[in-house]
């Protein structure tokens, strides 16, 4: 499947990855039906619909990971060239405890919390992201009575993994030099 046919290595690491996290869905599911998974390739995600940031704007970026989540066709762009390094995981759980900050109702609170906890912070988590023990414990103890601050620790030491790692190599790529053209 991934011989031939000018297939690039990290094509095939892409499916790869896509498989397995398809697979541990399929297996993770607690009644006895079976799915069909069709596996097609995924489109890379669009910028949304807004207007493109200029390119002294966008030079802001450099300096500044916080606007650069905080502009939709930055984050847009910043979670594309995550994805094209396979650590999309890191922005998906920020913006995850962004939107849970946002929610109102205790039992939605503790629905997001769960979803959260399960899809990044468990251990073997399908997009498990890295954190220290400690943050990790510290946020389990939080999410016994989950509240608006619950994830901060965790939310605060993925955004510094970000701004030291992956801001440093976005400023680098053809994503970010698109923009400031």
């Amino acid at each position: 499947m991934c011989k031939g046919l000018a297939a690039l290595p990290h094509t095939c690491l892409e499916r790869a990855k896509e498989i397995k996290t398809k697979l541990g869905t399929l297996l993770q599911k607690p009644d006895s039906t079976i799915d069909f998974i069709i596996l097609y390739p995924e489109k890379p995600e669009k910028p949304p619909k807004v207007q493109k940031p200029s390119p002294e704007e966008a030079l802001q970026w450099r300096d500044s990971l916080e606007k650069l989540l905080q502009n939709p066709y930055g984050l847009a762009s910043f979670r594309s060239f995550l994805r094209s390094e396979f650590s999309e995981e890191n922005a998906e759980f920020w913006v995850a405890c962004e939107d849970y900050k946002q929610t109102k109702s205790p039992v939605k609170m503790a629905e997001k919390a769960k979803k959260i906890y399960e899809e990044f912070i468990q251990t073997e988590a399908p997009k498990e992201v890295n954190i220290d023990h400690f943050t990790k414990a510290v946020t389990m103890k939080n999410l016994v009575e989950p509240s608006p601050t619950s994830f901060d620790m965790a939310q605060k030491r993925i955004f510094a993994l970000m701004e030291k790692d992956s801001l440093p190599r976005f400023v680098r790529s053809e994503f970010y030099h698109e923009l400031i053209k």
